[in-house]
């Protein structure tokens, strides 16, 4: 495969962008566990696309954004407490994830296609007190606060994707093209999603948004997603919270009890702070 890319970088770098782009946007797989039940199950359209998630109790709404390749059972460690704390919750699949339908492309997505289905779930539920988004899913829950109908107090991003930039040269050295080959890709990757790869970056996103108090927890370790430029983020988001976790990488962070106490912590002080700022 690496001898067919440096190939086509040299006779046809346009069909070796063809090819990885069929590499970048197709989604992994994730197992789908069971959710905590009493959710009330709902779907919205979104571009044509059915989106199907579930809503759990009353009170201010908490959205939960599940990551590239995940589903929403995958936060389902955070619905409990949430609950117990007087919130209601709101989970959905992004298109072609989990139980919703095919997206554009059957077994492909992208983070502006993710962004617009939870800007779609959330005309339907209401604002946001607070949303608590995974991976890609940050990345998308930035780009409907930027370019949708969302808006939220508080948003904590746990093992956060920053920028799709950080994953292209990763992408670059497992499939062994070149630099005509990346040029190509990049044009490829705005013609299908509508903006540019360095657009797709929430230190950028930052900039264009009323910035919502900001809680980051990571894994130095991380694999998929890059520690480094979740301190950059925090660095350029003014009061933002930077949580250093090790030894739990890019998914079972989701599972630990102590990020889940701090993000639902994080959730309820920006509720108390309301309730002062109304005394």
């Amino acid at each position: 495969m690496r001898a067919g890319f440096r190939t086509l970088e040299h006779v046809a770098p346009g069909l070796g962008a063809r090819w990885a782009d069929r590499w970048w946007f197709t989604l992994p797989t994730s197992p789908i566990s069971d959710l905590p039940s009493g959710g009330a199950p709902f779907e919205v359209e979104s571009e044509g696309h059915t989106v199907r998630g579930h809503r759990w109790g009353s009170g201010p709404v908490i959205y939960l954004v599940h990551g590239w390749g995940g589903n929403e059972t995958q936060l389902a460690r955070f619905v409990p407490p949430l609950l117990a704390a007087g919130f209601s919750v709101v989970t959905h699949d992004a298109p072609s994830h989990g139980s919703s339908d095919p997206g554009a492309v059957a077994g492909q997505g992208h983070a502006v296609e993710m962004g617009r289905a939870l800007d779609a779930v959330a005309a339907v539920h209401g604002p946001a007190h607070a949303v608590v988004a995974h991976s890609m899913g940050g990345l998308a829950t930035g780009l409907a606060l930027q370019y949708g109908w969302l808006g939220t107090e508080r948003l904590a991003l746990v093992a956060p994707m920053v920028r799709i930039g950080d994953h292209l040269p990763t992408l670059q050295a497992g499939l062994g093209f070149g630099p005509r080959t990346r040029e190509r890709l990049k044009q490829r990757a705005y013609d299908r999603v509508g903006l540019a790869v360095e657009e797709v970056d929430l230190v950028r996103i930052a900039d264009e948004i009323e910035r919502p108090d900001l809680l980051v927890i990571h894994d130095p370790a991380d694999r998929l997603a890059k520690y480094d430029s979740s301190v950059e983020l925090t660095e350029a988001w003014d009061g933002a919270q930077l949580t250093t976790i090790e030894g739990l990488g890019h998914h079972r962070i989701l599972r630990d009890d102590a990020v889940v106490r701090q993000v639902v912590a994080f959730v309820l002080a920006g509720q108390l702070d309301e309730l002062e700022r109304s005394a």
